[in-house]
């Protein structure tokens, strides 16, 4: 079976193709959204999605959140105090986690495990990046047959709903970490996107970190936050920060606030004072987009639609701010949160040719400049080295072939090498390094002997690397199909056992341990007579769970998510 996913950073959602439409799976709570989190106790016990995010509160130091951000770099993060390696997990390993969750809720409501899946990645995730995601499918016993760029799928779910043409329209998605925009045009079944350009470290926890930083000094003047793990202080600022930002989407002014031992910090903060704290965050929305626009030629006013997507498209913030940049009103006509996934649905029924899409292509855009370091002289007798020629530029649509010509510089040079990079910057050392390629020449004077270098790049994101000595007849070639730093089968074969080694909660329990780790947070945010109350609504409910009685169970579960939905539904404000 071939399913669509959204490996979100915030959410992740996964949706399958049905009876010709794109359907979306839930949870088993019953939720088309899985938080992207995952807890893991010293014990190997693990929780992954809604139950996970509330042990962020409780359990800091054992809780990861975000870590899409980290995808394809070394980086790990320490949970549980074991794993694989000393309990230090990297981004793909956890979205292992997710993604097998996700699978398994396609199995619960289908009955069939699926094999293959098409994931969904930002439109500016580095070539790094998009093989870290596919290796955690792999992890997560996915093979993953297509990576969609974000806003190309959620151009699919906009675009197929009357599978009528369109003039060009400008997809701005805008999610929990990062931030994506895509200019799209439909004409006769083809989906065209015209042009990507995105800022992976933009998103909606950008937004959360920047209100928490104007609210702490507010609420602890007398900086006693600082004496708690960082992590512990971390996870109260960052949930105050969302409950607040959340609020104030609906509301001219909202409570930031958090509990620390047995006192309530709290604040007001109203939309203007949000608005001037994230003025540095709506500034960074405008040069995306401008770039998209310039690289296809379009000027804004010709854009038919600016269709928003993302979670982070709810706040009026950046609504207003969106209406400033364009002159006129967005259409906020997709859900926000589940376009990606339903797109991705659609591009893994494409990739499985299912006839009621046979009319339906599309085409997308290599993301990056993909080229090879070269050196140059400065004029004066010297040689600038290290330097970035492109050979394939950004927004090209794909699939592309493209060749540049490169010339010895030096007398009887014997060899041309080639550093392949991908990025945009002059210095390659600011770029990055997917490769390396070699190949003999015949030693002549300098500039004599030249190369022919063509790059060949797929929609699946694969590169070839053609080179060719018309003077000697000689070729080399290079298949782009890791980093230099991919894992052997043996380590990977190693992570995924470690990984399958933790321990989760049955399914049928699930519903129980979020209601569990909801009280328990719900716990650590109040003081007084309401956390008392609250405790003793957790003993009563353990006590129930005890018994083994599922109706017992049933009935004491209901009464325990109707008390914390009426605590969490009173606020100061």
């Amino acid at each position: 079976m071939l399913i669509g996913i959204d490996l979100g950073t915030t959410n992740s959602a996964v949706a399958i193709w049905r009876d010709g439409e794109a359907v979306l799976v839930p949870n088993v709570l019953g939720d088309f959204l899985t938080p992207s989190a995952v807890s893991i106790a010293r014990d190997g016990q693990a929780w992954i999605g809604r139950p996970a995010l509330d042990r962020l509160a409780t359990h800091p130091q054992d809780t990861a959140t975000s870590f899409k951000r980290l995808m394809g770099t070394a980086s790990t993060t320490r949970l549980g105090g074991k794993a694989y390696k000393a309990g230090d997990y990297k981004a793909e390993d956890l979205s292992a986690l997710v993604l097998g969750a996700l699978a398994a809720d396609v199995e619960a409501l289908t009955g069939e495990r699926p094999t293959e899946a098409v994931v969904t990645v930002p439109a500016f995730f580095n070539d790094r990046q998009r093989k870290a995601t596919r290796r955690a499918g792999e992890l997560a016993g996915l093979t993953v047959r297509r990576l969609i760029n974000e806003p190309t799928a959620a151009a699919l779910a906009f675009g197929l709903q009357d599978k009528g043409d369109r003039e060009p329209f400008l997809v701005f998605d805008l999610g929990g970490g990062t931030f994506d925009v895509s200019v799209v045009e439909m004409f006769d079944g083809v989906v065209e996107v015209r042009a990507s350009a995105g800022d992976n470290r933009l998103g909606g926890d950008d937004f959360d970190h920047a209100l928490a930083a104007m609210a702490k000094p507010r609420i602890d003047p007398a900086h006693r936050l600082d004496a708690l793990a960082a992590a512990h202080r971390e996870a109260l600022l960052k949930r105050a920060a969302e409950t607040c930002r959340r609020a104030l989407s609906t509301a001219s002014e909202a409570e930031f606030a958090l509990v620390l031992g047995e006192e309530r910090l709290a604040t007001v903060i109203t939309e203007a004072e949000f608005e001037s704290a994230c003025e540095p965050l709506l500034r960074r929305l405008r040069e995306p987009v401008v770039r998209a626009l310039r690289d296809c030629a379009i000027d804004a006013s010709e854009l038919s639609e600016i269709v928003l997507v993302g979670g982070a498209t709810r706040m009026p913030v950046v609504r207003r701010a969106i209406t400033r940049l364009f002159g006129r009103f967005p259409n906020a006509s997709v859900h926000p949160d589940h376009a990606v996934a339903l797109g991705a649905a659609m591009q893994a029924a494409l990739v499985g040719r299912d006839a009621a899409l046979d009319e339906i292509r599309i085409t997308d855009v290599c993301p990056f400049t993909l080229g090879v370091e070269v050196a140059e002289q400065d004029g004066h007798g010297g040689l600038q080295r290290g330097l970035f020629s492109p050979v394939i530029e950004r927004n090209t649509p794909v699939p592309v072939s493209r060749m540049n010509t490169y010339s010895t510089l030096g007398d009887n040079q014997k060899t041309l090498e080639f550093g392949i990079y991908q990025g945009e910057a002059r210095e390659v050392r600011g770029n990055v390094k997917l490769g390396h390629i070699a190949i003999p020449v015949p030693p002549r004077a300098a500039g004599e002997v030249s190369a022919q270098v063509r790059f060949s790049y797929d929609s699946s994101g694969l590169l070839e690397i053609d080179v060719h000595v018309p003077a000697s007849g000689v070729e080399r070639n290079l298949v782009i199909v890791d980093e230099e730093d991919r894992p052997g089968r043996k380590e990977l074969e190693s992570r995924r056992a470690a990984l399958a080694k933790l321990k989760f909660h049955p399914r049928e329990d699930a519903g129980n341990v979020a209601v569990m780790t909801r009280a328990e947070r719900c716990y650590e945010d109040h003081i007084g007579d309401v956390r008392q109350a609250i405790g003793h609504w957790i003993t009563l409910f353990a006590g129930a769970l005890d018994t083994q009685d599922p109706r017992r169970i049933a009935d004491a579960r209901a009464m325990l998510v109707a008390r914390l939905d009426e605590v969490e539904s009173v606020g100061p404000l």
